[in-house]
């Protein structure tokens, strides 16, 4: 059984608010692309906008699929720390006055220095599984997205791999690329995870049920995020904050995807560093995050995210005049 999608195949947090707002925080790098301010919609916790609604909910039976997949770090795990201590940064939750923080293993494994390059797009089961290791693995990922009939990326896979199947792994670090959802998981545990031994989790291991438990996930979505809509190519690569269970950050992904807009997965599932790296930052913590270095612009909130990417980069309606 091929582990991968081909070119001939078919295809938590709150969200909105109405009060608009520019906020500028003190400038940090803090290790992509430092841009000290939010556009935009003030984040709003625990709201559901009604633009994006229908969509959040529809994708919410993906997260129930796969078991939550992509929801948690390597051995994540919650402990509490004592009255006032430690009290910058990030934090699950106060409790009686208590810190409740997260712990994780991913702070002990190998990084790469620069992000692993994944070609994939949504609507492929294959893809998804790669995506939850990735978030599992709290690794930085530069996403080339190939949907069908898209220009540029799909067509350049079969040029430098040999055919246009998906996902399709680089990884610059060691110059190497490979094929099949399976091996490229096992790579990554191997080379950015617990190790060669390390036992892979059960729902992202090679069993066929996974497969078909991943693709009835996407059916909700009815394809959504699978086919290129023409817009326009960005000089430098997007930077996306969020991670794969959220169905908040899936539906954003979706439309990252149809438009063929690389960008850089700031991965921060719970347990992840990367939410200390946003709290000093911006000086909260809320995903999905959208940060562009071509514009300067950074949007909070899903609706808000992708009405930016249609307008922005979309050509669906000068191609429609």
């Amino acid at each position: 059984m091929q582990h991968q999608c081909a070119s001939s195949t078919p295809g938590s947090r709150g969200e909105s608010s109405s009060t608009k707002q520019t906020s500028v925080v003190e400038e940090k790098d803090v290790g992509v692309q430092s841009v000290g301010k939010y556009d935009g919609d003030a984040p709003k916790r625990f709201a559901l906008d009604n633009r994006v609604a229908g969509r959040v909910v529809a994708s919410s039976v993906t997260l129930a699929l796969r078991l939550g997949s992509g929801a948690l770090t390597a051995g994540w795990s919650g402990f509490g720390l004592g009255e006032g201590a430690d009290a910058s940064g990030y934090t699950f939750a106060t409790v009686a006055n208590r810190r409740i923080t997260e712990k994780t293993d991913v702070t002990s494994f190998p990084r790469p220095e620069q992000p692993i390059i994944l070609y994939e797009f949504e609507g492929c089961p294959f893809c998804k599984k790669v995506r939850e290791a990735c978030s599992y693995l709290d690794l930085d990922v530069l996403y080339y997205p190939c949907p069908r009939g898209s220009p540029n990326y799909r067509p350049l896979v079969g040029k430098e791999g040999g055919k246009e199947q998906f996902p399709y792994l680089v990884d610059p670090n060691v110059d190497m690329a490979m094929y099949e959802s399976d091996d490229i998981i096992r790579y990554l545990f191997k080379t950015y995870g617990p190790g060669e031994d390390a036992e892979i989790p059960a729902i992202l291991s090679s069993s066929p049920l996974n497969a078909i438990s991943a693709g009835l996930s996407l059916l909700p979505r009815m394809g959504a995020g699978s086919t290129y809509t023409s817009a326009k190519k960005p000089e430098q690569p997007l930077v996306y904050w969020g991670y794969e269970a959220s169905p908040f950050c899936k539906i954003v992904r979706e439309v990252l995807c149809e438009l063929e807009l690389p960008h850089v997965m700031k991965n921060c599932a719970r347990g992840s560093p990367k939410r200390d790296e946003m709290v000093e930052k911006y000086g909260l913590f809320q995903v999905p995050l959208l940060e562009d270095p071509n514009t300067g612009k950074a949007f909070f909130e899903s609706a808000q995210i992708i009405e930016y990417l249609e307008k922005e980069y979309s050509l669906r309606t000068i191609d429609a005049a």
